[in-house]
């Protein structure tokens, strides 16, 4: 009898359905990354129209090719009853999340904006803990202080550095504007990714995009209306350009997901960091600023910060497994 159960557990493992091509979730991981940092590139491109209203064509973009996804699919464009407000809240910190961003493009250097963002999985961890009761180990708060130190190396404020190693008193300002802007854009990015972890997978990805769209675009008008910060863009370029940036930020979106879907999310954390490496590599060839030595030691050290979580997580979710194993 026990053969037999055993011969029955094999039989079920070879029939388990496998992924088609091996290693499919990182090439789309590697795809959004692409197409994400084509995004931030282009936004720091654009001359002359708001980081809001950059934020806003975006997002039209997304809602224009998600609304016949969702209708296709018959979703309810309102979602659950018991998911409605996590939905608002998801779309409000997306969009807040993307504006502050562009925001800190168009203020600081591209790659230095970027490593500030990608601080974020850091903070992930500390707001699964507080929101979500999950178990915060000794690592956490290390890699905490390594992501803040990068910050700080990046941010470079004179009291600690000096006024010689800011710069400037314009650069200065800019770069701390900058600063302050990417580093809110992170907090909001992590509490997005809170929330969307809270839903789980109750809810389609195309209605958590459908939200993260429609508030976005309305937010972008509400606030470049009350800034009074409307630009038509420029013939030729600059609509190209914005065009570009809705279809890039879209394929970042969905390559993204598709990746999720398929790959372990510590695994898709850990490659999304090849975005800063892109960052410096389009800032110095097609930007011509070369990165100082103390924005390079910042962003070692978050790239440090946020691969340590990844790497946590993953090496958690494998030990685990193992012992389930060994167990059954």
């Amino acid at each position: 009898m026990q053969h037999r159960t055993v011969a029955f557990s094999q039989f079920c493992r070879s029939t388990e359905k496998k992924p088609k091509c091996v290693g499919l979730g990182l090439c789309y991981t590697l795809l959004s990354c692409l197409f994400f940092s084509v995004t931030s590139f282009l936004v720091k491109k654009v001359d002359g129209i708001h980081a809001l209203e950059i934020s806003g064509i975006r997002c039209l973009f997304q809602w224009l090719f998600t609304w016949p996804a969702i209708i296709y699919n018959e979703i309810d464009l309102l979602g659950p009853k018991d998911l409605r407000v996590l939905l608002c809240t998801r779309g409000i910190l997306g969009a807040v999340a993307m504006m502050l961003f562009f925001y800190a493009i168009q203020q600081m250097p591209l790659a230095d904006a970027t490593v500030i963002m990608f601080s974020n999985p850091v903070f992930v961890s500390v707001f699964a803990w507080i929101f979500l009761k999950e178990r915060c180990t000794f690592w956490d708060p290390v890699f905490t202080v390594f992501t803040l130190t990068g910050v700080i190396l990046i941010a470079r404020p004179p009291f600690l550095f000096g006024s010689r190693v800011s710069g400037s008193e314009s650069d200065y300002k800019n770069r701390m504007k900058g600063t302050a802007a990417a580093f809110g854009s992170a907090i909001c990015a992590a509490l997005t990714l809170t929330v969307i972890r809270k839903m789980g997978k109750s809810v389609s990805y195309l209605l958590s995009i459908w939200y993260y769209s429609v508030i976005g675009l309305i937010l972008s008008v509400i606030m470049v209306s009350a800034l009074q910060e409307w630009s038509l863009p420029f013939c030729g370029t600059d609509r190209v350009l914005l065009v570009l940036i809705g279809i890039c930020g879209l394929g970042g979106q969905i390559f993204l997901t598709k990746a999720l879907q398929i790959e372990k999310a510590a695994s898709v954390a850990l490659m999304k960091t090849l975005e800063v490496m892109l960052a410096f590599i389009f800032q110095y060839l097609f930007l011509n600023y070369t990165p100082s030595w103390w924005s390079l030691g910042g962003a070692l050290c978050v790239t440090l910060g946020t691969s340590g979580v990844a790497f946590q997580k993953w090496y958690n979710t494998t030990h685990t497994r193992k012992i389930t194993n060994s167990a059954n």
